[in-house]
């Protein structure tokens, strides 16, 4: 599962609803039958779809794990097309026109947040080596 997108602060939960809108506003341009009727639509649906995967996306996890493991992950894709067409439910202006729209853009914005979040995540720095001199070995019996 994922770590909560308010670990590592504001900023970071910020970057992460950033690459979000910016996922879905590409499977919006790419996949037909997903449509937003203005910018403000789209980046309520953005809004709503983040706190959707927030907070509903992991208990959907544990209630289906055991079909998520039987289709060996798949199901995830399905998940995640259920809350794409929840989140055109709750926003006027956002429609999914269908189940295989709604896959395509569950795709779509799973590829696109998983590339751009790899790239974003900051990771934590190697830890410096001291730069001491190396010792020269003992000889255990130099005879």
């Amino acid at each position: 599962m994922h770590e909560s997108p308010f670990h590592g602060g504001v900023r970071r939960a910020l970057t992460r609803v950033l690459i979000t809108g910016i996922a879905v506003f590409l499977a919006i341009a790419i996949v037909p039958g997903l449509e937003a009727d203005s910018l403000f639509t789209g980046i309520a649906a953005v809004l709503v779809l983040t706190f959707l995967n927030v907070i509903l996306r992991p208990i959907l996890f544990l209630l289906t794990l055991p079909l998520i493991v039987f289709t060996l992950g798949l199901f995830l894709v399905v998940l995640n097309a259920l809350l794409l067409q929840f989140t055109a439910f709750l926003v006027k202006g956002f429609t999914v026109s269908g189940f295989w729209p709604a896959v395509g853009g569950a795709l779509i914005i799973s590829l696109v947040t998983t590339i751009l979040n790899s790239w974003a995540v900051d990771r934590p720095p190697l830890p410096d080596l001291p730069d001491e001199p190396r010792r020269p070995p003992k000889l255990i019996n130099p005879d």
